[in-house]
């Protein structure tokens, strides 16, 4: 597993998240093997959970 994933909970914010998953498709040239989708699924979870909770925040 890759050292960039992250444990449930994470305090990541979802701008830092968003960065992620968008130098993951750079390095992937817009081509995920499996691995990086999975990485990716795991990022775009994350991400939303993190725009929900700075939403939330907001209100």
């Amino acid at each position: 597993m890759s050292p960039d994933y992250v444990t449930p909970g994470s305090v990541r914010s979802a701008a830092e998240l968003n960065e992620q998953i968008r130098a993951l498709w750079r390095r992937a040239g817009g081509n995920l093997s499996a691995q990086e989708r999975v990485e990716y699924e795991l990022l775009v979870v994350e991400w939303a959970t993190a725009l929900r909770g700075e939403v939330i925040e907001a209100a």
